[in-house]
């Protein structure tokens, strides 16, 4: 199997690293604040950035074609994310980690 490029190991290093953001964030910060930290849509949407990163990073580290069909899903799930903690607030980390990737997922999708 091929290597993958220095572009596709740094989509694979963002997505992960906001998986691992996302995930920690809706299970321990969000659980623990409450209010509109865990209101429905925001702890759905959350939840779906974290796994949508988390497919993404497998389908590219396996080499899959199937991966750039993800990209451009990855990246709209991943600025959603990023505007929803921006409005519930106190969320920094995760709006920065969810940034990155939706730019990065972008770049893989075109």
């Amino acid at each position: 199997m091929a290597r993958p490029s220095p572009e596709t190991r740094a989509c694979i290093e963002a997505c992960l690293a906001c998986y691992g953001i996302c995930l920690g964030m809706a299970t321990n910060h969000c659980l623990a604040v409450g209010g509109a930290h865990v209101e429905q849509e925001h702890m759905r949407l959350m939840l779906s950035c974290s796994e949508m990163c988390r497919t993404h990073a497998h389908f590219m580290i396996l080499g899959s074609p199937h991966a750039r069909h993800l990209a451009g899903e990855c990246a709209e799930i991943c600025r959603l994310c990023a505007d929803s903690c921006e409005r519930v607030g106190d969320m920094d980390e995760c709006v920065a980690a969810c940034r990155r990737c939706a730019e990065s997922c972008s770049g893989m999708a075109a």
